[in-house]
């Protein structure tokens, strides 16, 4: 996939309308709608300010939740509009509806330094269905897209490539940042490069395990994603979860690493217990030998020194997923001394999405880290290698 490509500070936007498609899917209270973390609007502000300093006319787009094609008056984005225009100090427009006759309105009164956002994208189905008609009708309010929503590029939906068949695509600066950052340590890593994967399962991260091995020089694996990889060893490893139809793909793999000198590092030792609770006992066992009625739910003190060690000295880090459980207090060691690894390696550290993303901010190791990826899904798909539909679609350099 070429991760090169245009980007909104390459053309020329004065006093042109332009679509932005935003990822403004962000948690809100359940009982009152108001929005509890506002970091993804936050985001935006970057591409925004660009766009509305240099007199762009900004039609702003997002979906919010899962309505499935339909009008679910808590899912509305008014209350983004509100966030919005504080954080912007300026009025942002908020239309009724999506490509109806409030939004057509707005969008052709629309003046350079003003901000529209348009209501729920998912309120209609043709939005997630890719239909042309859809995305022709987004694309006639406008005369460029630029696309900035890095969570949604793997989804082939209307906002996310149709519109790009009608109008010039660009990247706005958040997905710049993602191409340039995991494009490049996917392309042309600083040496040596290690990958960590965690995770429950190892078929969520298959294709993942299967890319890298043709570009790190080391692969760390733990989560519950490792017991599948130490009882394909032979090992021992009790209740722990254990994903039986990937055996012989994970003794695939670990014969893939030996052939390609790559390192494959397990857990040697593991927090493992009676059951799946956070009032549960933890006790240290050795991870090839886990008693028959316990589970593993973290690495272990010697696995936390040795995966450290390993991240000391490399030149690039990718994480993606926990090393246990790490909702639990006292099996969240492991994924804390991940953590903390990295905010020391010195290394470029790419931290992908989700838990390990959360981890790392609870922590307070967020300002140490290269890069925390905006896209939980997506980011795991950039690192198979796929080609994501909402990069595909923007204009090369």
């Amino acid at each position: 996939m070429n991760y090169n490509k245009k980007t909104v500070t390459d053309i020329d936007v004065n006093g042109k309308k332009v679509l932005l498609r935003c990822d403004f899917n962000v948690p809100q209270d359940k009982e009152t709608g108001a929005i509890t973390d506002d970091k993804r609007i936050r985001a935006a502000l970057p591409t925004i300010r660009y766009l509305l300093e240099h007199n762009a006319a900004v039609i702003a787009c997002s979906h919010l939740g899962k309505p499935k094609g339909e009008w679910k008056e808590k899912l509305t984005l008014a209350p983004v509009a509100k966030r919005l225009s504080e954080l912007l100090g300026q009025d942002v427009i908020f239309a009724k509806d999506i490509v109806g006759e409030d939004a057509q309105a707005k969008a052709a009164a629309l003046q350079g330094g003003q901000i529209l956002l348009l209501e729920n994208l998912r309120f209609d189905p043709r939005e997630e269905k890719n239909d042309p008609t859809f995305a022709k009708a987004l694309a006639d309010m406008a005369e460029i897209y630029v696309s900035d929503a890095f969570g949604t590029v793997h989804r082939a939906h209307a906002s996310t490539a149709g519109v790009a068949a009608y109008l010039p695509a660009v990247s706005g600066m958040l997905i710049q940042k993602e191409l340039e950052i995991m494009g490049g340590a996917l392309e042309n890593p600083k040496r040596p490069f290690v990958a960590v994967l965690g995770g429950a399962k190892v078929s969520d991260k298959i294709n993942v395990i299967n890319n890298l091995l043709e570009k790190a020089d080391t692969i760390i694996i733990g989560g519950g994603m490792a017991y599948t990889f130490l009882k394909a060893q032979g090992g021992s490893i009790g209740t722990s979860l254990l994903e039986e139809d990937k055996l012989d793909y994970a003794r695939e793999m670990i014969a893939k690493a030996e052939s390609k000198g790559v390192k494959l590092l397990l857990p040697t030792d593991t927090l493992a217990a009676k059951e799946f609770s956070k009032d549960a006992e933890p006790v240290c066992v050795p991870s090839m030998a886990i008693p028959a009625d316990m589970m593993g739910m973290d690495i272990g003190p010697e696995t936390r020194k040795a995966f450290a060690a390993a991240v000391s000295g490399a030149g690039t880090i990718v994480w993606n997923g926990p090393m246990g459980v790490f909702e639990f207090p006292a099996f969240a060691e492991g994924t804390k001394a991940m953590a903390k690894a990295l905010a020391e390696s010195g290394a470029v550290t790419i931290v992908g999405g989700g838990d390990s993303a959360a981890a790392v901010e609870q922590l307070g190791f967020a300002d140490k880290i290269t890069h925390i990826s905006t896209g939980g899904g997506a980011s795991l798909e950039f690192l198979e290698g796929k080609e994501l539909p909402g990069v595909a679609c923007l204009l090369d350099k």
